[in-house]
Protein backbone atom coordinates (compact mmCIF):
# COMPACT_ATOMS: atom_id res chain seq x y z
CA UNK A 1 0.00 0.00 0.00
CA UNK A 2 1.61 3.42 -1.09
CA UNK A 3 1.04 5.16 2.96
CA UNK A 4 1.13 8.71 3.52
CA UNK A 5 3.25 9.75 6.35
CA UNK A 6 -0.17 9.73 9.02
CA UNK A 7 -0.64 6.13 7.86
CA UNK A 8 3.04 5.20 9.61
CA UNK A 9 1.00 5.08 13.40
CA UNK A 10 1.38 1.24 12.97
CA UNK A 11 3.74 0.96 16.17
CA UNK A 12 1.53 2.74 18.45
CA UNK A 13 3.63 3.09 21.52
CA UNK A 14 1.28 4.57 23.70
CA UNK A 15 1.01 8.29 22.43
CA UNK A 16 -2.50 7.39 20.97
CA UNK A 17 -5.31 8.61 22.43
CA UNK A 18 -7.35 5.23 24.32
CA UNK A 19 -9.89 4.14 21.95
CA UNK A 20 -13.68 3.43 23.53
CA UNK A 21 -13.65 0.20 25.98
CA UNK A 22 -14.57 -3.12 23.63
CA UNK A 23 -16.91 -5.38 24.65
CA UNK A 24 -16.70 -9.06 24.77
CA UNK A 25 -20.46 -10.35 24.52
CA UNK A 26 -23.32 -7.64 23.08
CA UNK A 27 -23.13 -5.68 19.66
CA UNK A 28 -23.86 -1.71 19.60
CA UNK A 29 -25.34 -2.70 16.08
CA UNK A 30 -28.34 -4.73 17.61
CA UNK A 31 -28.34 -8.16 16.35
CA UNK A 32 -30.03 -7.98 13.04
CA UNK A 33 -29.89 -5.97 9.83
CA UNK A 34 -31.26 -2.66 10.03
CA UNK A 35 -33.76 -2.13 6.95
CA UNK A 36 -32.43 -1.42 4.09
CA UNK A 37 -33.42 1.33 1.48
CA UNK A 38 -33.98 1.26 -2.13
CA UNK A 39 -32.53 2.84 -4.90
CA UNK A 40 -29.67 4.27 -3.09
CA UNK A 41 -28.18 7.02 -4.99
CA UNK A 42 -25.46 7.59 -2.51
CA UNK A 43 -23.42 5.93 0.22
CA UNK A 44 -20.38 7.24 2.45
CA UNK A 45 -16.88 5.71 2.80
CA UNK A 46 -14.84 6.37 5.70
CA UNK A 47 -10.74 5.62 4.33
CA UNK A 48 -7.55 7.37 4.10
CA UNK A 49 -6.11 5.35 1.39
CA UNK A 50 -5.48 8.17 -1.78
CA UNK A 51 -6.04 5.85 -4.47
CA UNK A 52 -9.74 5.30 -3.64
CA UNK A 53 -10.68 9.15 -4.60
CA UNK A 54 -10.48 7.82 -8.83
CA UNK A 55 -12.05 4.08 -7.76
CA UNK A 56 -14.90 6.36 -6.09
CA UNK A 57 -15.15 8.18 -9.50
CA UNK A 58 -15.04 5.20 -11.70
CA UNK A 59 -17.64 3.54 -9.71
CA UNK A 60 -20.37 6.42 -9.62
CA UNK A 61 -19.77 6.77 -13.21
CA UNK A 62 -20.63 2.96 -13.69
CA UNK A 63 -23.19 2.76 -11.76
CA UNK A 64 -25.05 6.34 -10.68
CA UNK A 65 -24.26 5.78 -6.91
CA UNK A 66 -22.51 8.68 -5.45
CA UNK A 67 -19.09 7.95 -3.43
CA UNK A 68 -19.06 10.60 -0.08
CA UNK A 69 -15.85 9.51 0.62
CA UNK A 70 -14.46 10.81 3.67
CA UNK A 71 -10.67 10.52 5.59
CA UNK A 72 -11.81 11.37 8.82
CA UNK A 73 -8.01 10.20 10.16
CA UNK A 74 -5.48 7.75 9.67
CA UNK A 75 -5.86 4.38 11.52
CA UNK A 76 -6.36 4.98 15.32
CA UNK A 77 -8.32 8.07 14.85
CA UNK A 78 -10.79 6.60 12.20
CA UNK A 79 -11.05 4.01 14.86
CA UNK A 80 -11.58 6.12 17.52
CA UNK A 81 -14.13 7.94 15.40
CA UNK A 82 -16.16 4.83 14.43
CA UNK A 83 -16.54 3.99 18.58
CA UNK A 84 -17.41 7.46 18.83
CA UNK A 85 -20.51 6.81 15.74
CA UNK A 86 -21.33 3.37 16.78
CA UNK A 87 -21.72 3.95 20.27
CA UNK A 88 -24.03 7.23 19.56
CA UNK A 89 -26.31 5.06 17.23
CA UNK A 90 -25.32 7.41 14.61
CA UNK A 91 -23.26 8.74 12.56
CA UNK A 92 -21.31 5.75 11.02
CA UNK A 93 -20.56 5.06 7.29
CA UNK A 94 -21.78 2.75 5.00
CA UNK A 95 -18.07 1.49 4.38
CA UNK A 96 -14.74 2.03 6.59
CA UNK A 97 -11.15 1.04 5.79
CA UNK A 98 -10.36 -1.61 8.52
CA UNK A 99 -6.61 -2.70 8.79
CA UNK A 100 -6.17 -6.41 8.83
CA UNK A 101 -5.47 -6.30 12.89
CA UNK A 102 -8.72 -4.11 13.83
CA UNK A 103 -11.03 -6.82 11.46
CA UNK A 104 -11.32 -8.90 15.37
CA UNK A 105 -12.68 -5.90 17.49
CA UNK A 106 -15.29 -4.76 15.15
CA UNK A 107 -16.24 -8.78 13.86
CA UNK A 108 -17.12 -9.99 17.33
CA UNK A 109 -18.66 -6.93 18.27
CA UNK A 110 -21.15 -7.71 15.76
CA UNK A 111 -20.09 -4.64 14.04
CA UNK A 112 -19.42 -5.20 10.69
CA UNK A 113 -21.93 -7.16 8.37
CA UNK A 114 -20.80 -11.04 7.35
CA UNK A 115 -20.56 -10.91 3.49
CA UNK A 116 -19.29 -15.01 3.89
CA UNK A 117 -22.22 -15.90 1.53
CA UNK A 118 -21.81 -13.30 -1.18
CA UNK A 119 -17.79 -14.54 -1.90
CA UNK A 120 -17.43 -17.85 -2.04
CA UNK A 121 -14.52 -18.90 -4.13
CA UNK A 122 -13.36 -15.43 -3.19
CA UNK A 123 -9.89 -17.76 -1.96
CA UNK A 124 -8.53 -18.52 -4.84
CA UNK A 125 -8.67 -14.16 -5.73
CA UNK A 126 -6.31 -13.31 -3.43
CA UNK A 127 -2.89 -14.47 -1.56
CA UNK A 128 -3.42 -15.88 1.82
CA UNK A 129 -2.70 -13.69 4.28
CA UNK A 130 -4.91 -11.15 3.35
CA UNK A 131 -7.54 -13.53 2.91
CA UNK A 132 -7.27 -14.97 6.39
CA UNK A 133 -7.02 -11.49 7.68
CA UNK A 134 -10.40 -10.92 6.90
CA UNK A 135 -11.56 -13.84 8.79
CA UNK A 136 -12.89 -14.26 12.17
CA UNK A 137 -14.01 -17.45 13.33
CA UNK A 138 -14.66 -18.46 9.68
CA UNK A 139 -16.61 -16.35 8.57
CA UNK A 140 -16.10 -13.20 6.20
CA UNK A 141 -16.20 -10.01 7.28
CA UNK A 142 -14.35 -7.59 4.74
CA UNK A 143 -12.48 -7.36 1.35
CA UNK A 144 -9.01 -6.76 1.14
CA UNK A 145 -7.68 -3.66 -0.11
CA UNK A 146 -3.94 -4.54 0.08
CA UNK A 147 -1.41 -6.57 1.57
CA UNK A 148 2.15 -5.99 3.37
CA UNK A 149 4.03 -9.04 3.30
CA UNK A 150 7.52 -8.31 5.22
CA UNK A 151 10.71 -8.09 3.22
CA UNK A 152 13.94 -7.23 3.21
CA UNK A 153 15.04 -3.66 2.07
CA UNK A 154 19.02 -3.10 2.49
CA UNK A 155 21.40 -0.53 0.75
CA UNK A 156 23.39 -2.23 -1.06
CA UNK A 157 26.15 0.35 -0.95
CA UNK A 158 26.31 0.51 3.22
CA UNK A 159 26.49 -3.57 2.55
CA UNK A 160 29.23 -3.46 0.17
CA UNK A 161 31.55 -1.08 2.00
CA UNK A 162 31.23 -3.54 5.28
CA UNK A 163 31.89 -6.60 3.08
CA UNK A 164 28.56 -8.30 3.22
CA UNK A 165 26.48 -9.64 0.63
CA UNK A 166 22.97 -9.21 1.71
CA UNK A 167 21.64 -11.62 -0.85
CA UNK A 168 22.75 -14.42 1.32
CA UNK A 169 21.44 -13.78 4.65
CA UNK A 170 19.12 -16.26 5.25
CA UNK A 171 19.00 -16.76 8.58
CA UNK A 172 18.68 -14.58 11.86
CA UNK A 173 22.25 -15.51 12.85
CA UNK A 174 23.25 -14.40 9.32
CA UNK A 175 21.55 -10.63 10.11
CA UNK A 176 23.47 -11.01 13.05
CA UNK A 177 26.65 -11.92 11.87
CA UNK A 178 25.92 -8.52 9.18
CA UNK A 179 24.76 -6.03 11.88
CA UNK A 180 27.93 -6.30 13.48
CA UNK A 181 30.55 -6.05 10.21
CA UNK A 182 27.75 -2.77 9.46
CA UNK A 183 28.20 -1.49 13.14
CA UNK A 184 31.85 -1.77 12.95
CA UNK A 185 32.03 0.88 10.03
CA UNK A 186 31.52 3.94 12.66
CA UNK A 187 29.51 4.05 15.64
CA UNK A 188 26.07 5.83 13.84
CA UNK A 189 26.16 2.73 11.41
CA UNK A 190 23.57 0.18 12.30
CA UNK A 191 21.97 -2.90 10.48
CA UNK A 192 18.14 -1.15 11.33
CA UNK A 193 16.07 0.99 13.85
CA UNK A 194 13.95 -0.18 16.43
CA UNK A 195 12.30 2.24 19.50
CA UNK A 196 9.72 -0.18 20.01
CA UNK A 197 7.08 -0.59 17.38
CA UNK A 198 4.15 -3.22 18.60
CA UNK A 199 3.24 -3.84 14.89
CA UNK A 200 7.00 -4.76 14.18
CA UNK A 201 6.88 -7.30 17.34
CA UNK A 202 3.87 -8.64 16.17
CA UNK A 203 4.87 -9.27 12.60
CA UNK A 204 8.47 -10.58 13.86
CA UNK A 205 6.94 -12.99 16.07
CA UNK A 206 4.66 -14.00 13.46
CA UNK A 207 7.23 -14.62 11.18
CA UNK A 208 8.98 -16.98 13.95
CA UNK A 209 5.92 -18.97 14.25
CA UNK A 210 4.64 -17.93 17.36
CA UNK A 211 1.01 -18.04 17.70
CA UNK A 212 0.25 -16.23 21.13
CA UNK A 213 -3.82 -14.99 20.40
CA UNK A 214 -6.36 -16.92 20.02
CA UNK A 215 -10.10 -16.11 19.86
CA UNK A 216 -12.74 -18.85 20.32
CA UNK A 217 -15.12 -18.89 17.68
CA UNK A 218 -17.73 -17.09 19.54
CA UNK A 219 -15.41 -14.73 20.32
CA UNK A 220 -16.01 -15.01 24.35
CA UNK A 221 -12.79 -16.52 24.87
CA UNK A 222 -9.47 -15.51 24.48
CA UNK A 223 -5.63 -16.78 25.20
CA UNK A 224 -3.18 -14.35 25.52
CA UNK A 225 0.22 -16.98 25.91
CA UNK A 226 3.48 -14.63 24.71
CA UNK A 227 5.39 -15.90 27.94
CA UNK A 228 4.79 -19.70 27.30
CA UNK A 229 5.01 -19.72 23.34
CA UNK A 230 8.49 -20.85 22.43
CA UNK A 231 8.46 -19.20 18.85
CA UNK A 232 8.11 -15.91 20.72
CA UNK A 233 10.56 -16.59 23.26
CA UNK A 234 13.05 -17.41 20.32
CA UNK A 235 12.17 -13.77 18.27
CA UNK A 236 12.70 -12.50 21.60
CA UNK A 237 16.36 -14.09 22.60
CA UNK A 238 17.13 -12.92 19.15
CA UNK A 239 16.47 -8.85 18.83
CA UNK A 240 17.90 -8.88 22.93
CA UNK A 241 21.36 -10.36 21.31
CA UNK A 242 21.12 -7.33 19.03
CA UNK A 243 20.02 -4.68 22.03
CA UNK A 244 22.25 -6.18 24.42
CA UNK A 245 25.49 -5.69 21.58
CA UNK A 246 24.63 -2.46 20.96
CA UNK A 247 23.55 -3.63 17.19
CA UNK A 248 20.10 -1.38 16.59
CA UNK A 249 19.57 2.16 16.37
CA UNK A 250 17.49 2.24 19.53
CA UNK A 251 16.89 5.98 19.18
CA UNK A 252 15.97 7.57 15.87
CA UNK A 253 11.89 7.35 15.64
CA UNK A 254 10.34 5.50 12.77
CA UNK A 255 9.18 7.77 10.11
CA UNK A 256 10.67 11.33 11.32
CA UNK A 257 12.84 12.99 9.27
CA UNK A 258 16.04 12.15 10.81
CA UNK A 259 15.16 8.08 9.89
CA UNK A 260 14.52 8.93 6.55
CA UNK A 261 17.92 10.81 6.71
CA UNK A 262 19.49 7.94 7.65
CA UNK A 263 18.45 5.70 4.88
CA UNK A 264 19.67 8.39 2.49
CA UNK A 265 23.63 8.59 4.60
CA UNK A 266 23.65 4.83 5.14
CA UNK A 267 23.80 5.20 8.82
CA UNK A 268 20.19 3.15 8.86
CA UNK A 269 21.52 0.31 6.39
CA UNK A 270 18.16 -1.89 5.91
CA UNK A 271 14.31 -1.89 6.95
CA UNK A 272 12.38 -5.28 7.97
CA UNK A 273 9.00 -4.14 6.61
CA UNK A 274 5.73 -4.24 4.57
CA UNK A 275 6.00 -4.26 0.65
CA UNK A 276 4.45 -1.09 0.30
CA UNK A 277 8.03 0.51 1.40
CA UNK A 278 8.95 1.01 -2.29
CA UNK A 279 6.76 4.49 -2.64
CA UNK A 280 8.10 5.74 0.84
CA UNK A 281 11.37 5.51 -0.01
CA UNK A 282 11.00 6.60 -3.32
CA UNK A 283 9.68 10.13 -1.57
CA UNK A 284 11.18 10.62 1.43
CA UNK A 285 14.03 9.39 1.27
CA UNK A 286 14.84 10.25 -2.36
CA UNK A 287 18.60 10.91 -2.55
CA UNK A 288 19.12 6.84 -1.82
CA UNK A 289 17.71 5.98 -5.12
CA UNK A 290 20.00 3.12 -7.03
CA UNK A 291 21.52 2.24 -3.69
CA UNK A 292 18.63 0.30 -2.02
CA UNK A 293 17.77 -3.39 -2.69
CA UNK A 294 15.34 -5.47 -1.58
CA UNK A 295 15.62 -9.67 -0.47
CA UNK A 296 13.21 -11.87 1.17
CA UNK A 297 13.11 -12.02 4.79
CA UNK A 298 16.05 -13.55 6.98
CA UNK A 299 13.78 -16.41 9.55
CA UNK A 300 14.75 -18.38 12.21
CA UNK A 301 16.14 -21.56 10.57
CA UNK A 302 16.39 -19.78 7.10
CA UNK A 303 13.35 -21.53 6.21
CA UNK A 304 10.86 -19.85 2.98
CA UNK A 305 8.51 -18.63 5.47
CA UNK A 306 6.91 -14.95 5.89
CA UNK A 307 4.66 -12.77 7.97
CA UNK A 308 2.65 -9.33 7.21
CA UNK A 309 3.51 -5.85 8.11
CA UNK A 310 0.02 -3.24 7.75
CA UNK A 311 -2.58 -3.40 4.81
CA UNK A 312 -6.09 -3.37 5.41
CA UNK A 313 -9.86 -3.91 3.63
CA UNK A 314 -12.89 -2.60 2.82
CA UNK A 315 -15.87 -4.06 5.14
CA UNK A 316 -19.51 -2.76 5.40
CA UNK A 317 -20.69 -1.42 9.02
CA UNK A 318 -23.67 -4.00 10.08
CA UNK A 319 -25.92 -0.24 10.93
CA UNK A 320 -25.52 0.61 7.10
CA UNK A 321 -29.07 0.94 5.66
CA UNK A 322 -27.46 0.28 2.53
CA UNK A 323 -25.50 -2.69 2.56
CA UNK A 324 -26.34 -3.79 -0.99
CA UNK A 325 -24.91 -0.49 -2.78
CA UNK A 326 -22.06 -0.34 -0.11
CA UNK A 327 -21.39 -4.87 -1.03
CA UNK A 328 -21.13 -3.30 -4.95
CA UNK A 329 -19.03 -0.26 -4.10
CA UNK A 330 -16.25 -2.87 -1.88
CA UNK A 331 -16.45 -5.60 -4.65
CA UNK A 332 -16.02 -2.77 -7.74
CA UNK A 333 -12.82 -1.53 -5.51
CA UNK A 334 -11.29 -4.68 -3.88
CA UNK A 335 -12.43 -7.55 -6.47
CA UNK A 336 -13.39 -5.57 -9.80
CA UNK A 337 -11.84 -3.09 -11.83
CA UNK A 338 -10.89 -0.77 -8.99
CA UNK A 339 -8.21 -3.20 -8.24
CA UNK A 340 -5.72 -2.17 -11.35
CA UNK A 341 -6.69 1.41 -10.49
CA UNK A 342 -4.83 1.30 -7.77
CA UNK A 343 -2.24 -0.89 -7.93
CA UNK A 344 -1.60 1.52 -10.77
CA UNK A 345 -1.62 4.06 -8.30
CA UNK A 346 0.94 2.31 -5.88
CA UNK A 347 -0.83 0.19 -3.83
CA UNK A 348 0.62 -3.46 -3.16
CA UNK A 349 -1.72 -6.08 -4.82
CA UNK A 350 -3.59 -8.38 -2.24
CA UNK A 351 -4.76 -9.93 -5.17
CA UNK A 352 -2.92 -13.32 -7.12
CA UNK A 353 -3.51 -11.97 -10.67
CA UNK A 354 -2.04 -8.37 -9.99
CA UNK A 355 1.27 -10.23 -8.70
CA UNK A 356 1.23 -12.45 -11.76
CA UNK A 357 1.16 -10.10 -13.99
CA UNK A 358 4.34 -9.05 -16.22
CA UNK A 359 3.72 -5.39 -15.74
CA UNK A 360 3.79 -6.00 -12.06
CA UNK A 361 6.50 -8.46 -11.68
CA UNK A 362 8.64 -6.73 -14.47
CA UNK A 363 8.96 -3.56 -12.84
CA UNK A 364 12.68 -1.84 -12.17
CA UNK A 365 10.82 1.80 -10.99
CA UNK A 366 9.30 3.15 -8.41
CA UNK A 367 6.75 5.88 -9.44
CA UNK A 368 6.87 9.26 -6.95
CA UNK A 369 4.43 11.18 -5.69
CA UNK A 370 4.85 13.54 -8.69
CA UNK A 371 3.92 10.66 -11.03
CA UNK A 372 7.71 10.37 -12.31
CA UNK A 373 9.43 6.65 -12.53
CA UNK A 374 12.20 6.50 -9.91
CA UNK A 375 15.20 3.57 -10.62
CA UNK A 376 15.09 3.46 -7.02
CA UNK A 377 16.43 0.15 -6.73
CA UNK A 378 18.77 -0.20 -9.20
CA UNK A 379 17.17 -2.09 -12.01
CA UNK A 380 16.28 -5.11 -9.74
CA UNK A 381 12.86 -6.42 -10.58
CA UNK A 382 11.72 -5.42 -6.88
CA UNK A 383 8.37 -6.86 -7.41
CA UNK A 384 9.00 -10.18 -8.42
CA UNK A 385 11.01 -10.62 -4.85
CA UNK A 386 7.55 -8.97 -2.92
CA UNK A 387 5.52 -11.02 -5.02
CA UNK A 388 7.17 -14.38 -3.85
CA UNK A 389 7.67 -12.77 -0.39
CA UNK A 390 3.43 -12.66 -0.62
CA UNK A 391 3.46 -16.11 -1.51
CA UNK A 392 5.68 -17.25 1.66
CA UNK A 393 2.93 -15.54 4.52
CA UNK A 394 1.81 -18.09 6.74
CA UNK A 395 -1.97 -17.89 7.34
CA UNK A 396 -2.00 -19.55 10.73
CA UNK A 397 -1.37 -16.20 13.02
CA UNK A 398 -4.20 -14.63 15.07
CA UNK A 399 -4.45 -10.97 16.38
CA UNK A 400 -6.40 -10.11 19.73
CA UNK A 401 -9.78 -9.23 19.58
CA UNK A 402 -8.58 -5.96 20.65
CA UNK A 403 -5.43 -5.47 19.25
CA UNK A 404 -5.96 -1.72 18.69
CA UNK A 405 -5.89 -1.46 22.15
CA UNK A 406 -3.08 -3.54 22.71
CA UNK A 407 -0.29 -1.66 20.15
CA UNK A 408 -1.63 1.47 22.19
CA UNK A 409 -0.28 0.45 25.08
CA UNK A 410 2.55 -1.82 23.80
CA UNK A 411 5.33 1.18 24.60
CA UNK A 412 3.64 1.64 28.16
CA UNK A 413 5.41 -1.63 29.27
CA UNK A 414 8.08 -2.38 26.49
CA UNK A 415 9.13 0.42 25.74
CA UNK A 416 11.97 0.37 28.69
CA UNK A 417 13.21 -2.72 26.99
CA UNK A 418 14.66 -0.62 23.41
CA UNK A 419 16.25 1.81 26.21
CA UNK A 420 18.31 -0.83 28.05
CA UNK A 421 16.40 -1.01 31.45
CA UNK A 422 14.47 -3.80 31.49
CA UNK A 423 14.79 -7.04 29.27
CA UNK A 424 12.80 -7.58 26.24
CA UNK A 425 11.34 -10.90 27.86
CA UNK A 426 10.44 -8.79 31.16
CA UNK A 427 8.47 -6.26 29.11
CA UNK A 428 6.64 -8.70 26.91
CA UNK A 429 5.07 -10.25 29.85
CA UNK A 430 4.24 -6.91 31.99
CA UNK A 431 2.55 -6.39 28.54
CA UNK A 432 1.21 -9.92 28.60
CA UNK A 433 -0.26 -9.38 31.98
CA UNK A 434 -1.95 -5.94 30.92
CA UNK A 435 -3.64 -7.75 28.47
CA UNK A 436 -4.89 -10.43 29.83
CA UNK A 437 -6.52 -7.96 32.94
CA UNK A 438 -7.77 -6.14 30.12
CA UNK A 439 -9.69 -9.09 28.31
CA UNK A 440 -11.13 -9.53 32.15
CA UNK A 441 -12.10 -6.46 32.39
CA UNK A 442 -13.97 -6.65 29.18
CA UNK A 443 -15.89 -9.51 29.52
CA UNK A 444 -13.37 -12.40 28.12
CA UNK A 445 -12.68 -15.51 29.38
CA UNK A 446 -9.53 -15.09 29.48
CA UNK A 447 -6.58 -18.44 29.22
Amino acid sequence: MKFTMGKKALALTGAVAMLVSVAACGSDSGSSQPTQEKDVKEITVWAWEPTLTQVAKDFTKKTGIKVNLKNVGTNTKEYQQLDNAISAGKGAPDVAQVEYYAIPQYAIKDNLLDITDKTSGYDSFYTPGPWSSVQVGGKVYGLPMDSGPMAFFYNKDVFDKAGVDATKIKTWDDYYQAAKKIHALGDNYYITSDTGDAGFYDSMTWLAGGQPFKTSDDGSEVTINLTGDKNVQKFNEFWQKLLDEGLLDTKTTGWSEDWFKGMVDGTIASLLTGAWMPANLANSAADGAGKWRVAQMPTADGSATNSENGGSSLAILKSSTKADAAWQFIEYANHGDGVATRVAGGAFPADKASMESDSFKNATTVKNSEGKDVDYFGGQKYNEVLAQAAENVSSDYQFLPFEVKARTIFGDYVGKSYTGNQKLSDGVAAWQKALQDYGKDQGFTVK
